[in-house]
């Protein structure tokens, strides 16, 4: 294991400068590490406007656990990631100062040793779900309060749920089906498809939307909006506002709602919404 230690610089790995730990030669403990320049990452993440730091473990750093580090981070929590490669712990640690651990996370110890006992959440990003399951089942077992892990496979899905921890389930497919839907309902923003087939996205009304000029409750008792369908929220981009949607709001042209469905909203349903 390579150990990089959170301090007022951040540290790389060099593997050239380790030796074996003598009660486990599995573990590689960094001798001495020259810092970077604290100013080499920049967040473009919106920051957190109050609220409680979180003591997070990441386990892998691959182009998902990379941007959620990059959120964390962003959002003032205490990271901790523990990845094999070295050379992505390498490119981790010279980017954000957090601590990083190169060594295999299905080991308990490597739990232990990135702060389980103090941990709020541990998130699992590999695209091995046989690792990610054991990391689950050692988190279970270390009792840290949240899990959360990327399922690849759908099928195993219910083996994750079972140890108690949240998933997030084949990214890949995510991707794919927000693609899709771009371009099969382009006036669909931020589209997110939920369990039993329900669905969360956004969309912009204009002027001849038959929602413009109306309350929520009115276009309901129209028929305009189906029964299975649920407004959350409505932004206004030139006035910079976002508010939980009631059913007396009115509704105008260029607002940004926030859509709630039980079933797949067709095409139809949407090009009329839109107007």
């Amino acid at each position: 294991m390579c150990t990089l230690s959170r301090s007022h610089h951040r540290r790389i790995v060099d593997p050239s400068r380790v030796q074996l730990n003598a009660k486990n030669p599995f573990l590689l403990h960094i001798l001495t590490i020259p810092p970077v320049d604290p100013r080499f990452h920049v967040c473009y993440h919106r920051t957190r406007q109050g609220g409680a730091s979180m003591y997070m473990i990441i386990v892998g750093a691959g182009s998902i656990g990379t941007s959620l580090i990059d959120i964390a981070v962003c959002e003032k929590n205490n990271v901790v990631l523990i990845d094999v490669d070295v050379e992505r712990a390498r490119a981790i640690s010279n980017r954000y100062d957090i601590t990083v651990l190169s060594g295999d996370a299905t080991s308990a110890d490597m739990i232990r040793e990135a702060g389980a006992e103090r941990a709020d959440a541990l998130i699992v990003t590999t695209s091995d779900d046989a690792v990610n399951l054991m990391v689950v089942s050692i988190a279970a077992s270390l009792s840290i309060p949240s899990i959360v892990s990327v399922v690849n496979e759908t099928e195993h899905t219910d083996f994750f749920r079972k140890l108690g921890a949240n998933v997030m389930e084949n990214p890949e497919d995510v991707v794919a089906q927000h693609l899709y839907n771009a371009v099969k309902q382009p006036n669909v923003q931020d589209f997110a498809l939920l369990p039993q087939g329900a669905q969360i996205f956004r969309l912009q009304i204009t002027e001849k939307s038959p929602l413009a000029g109306r309350s929520i409750a009115d276009s309901i008792q129209r028929g305009t909006i189906p029964e299975s369908v649920r407004i959350l929220a409505i932004a206004r981009p030139e006035e910079d506002i976002q508010s939980i949607a009631m059913g007396d709001s009115i509704l105008s042209e260029d607002d940004i709602l926030t859509v709630f469905s039980l079933q797949r909203v067709s095409d139809d349903v949407i090009e009329k919404l839109v107007g």
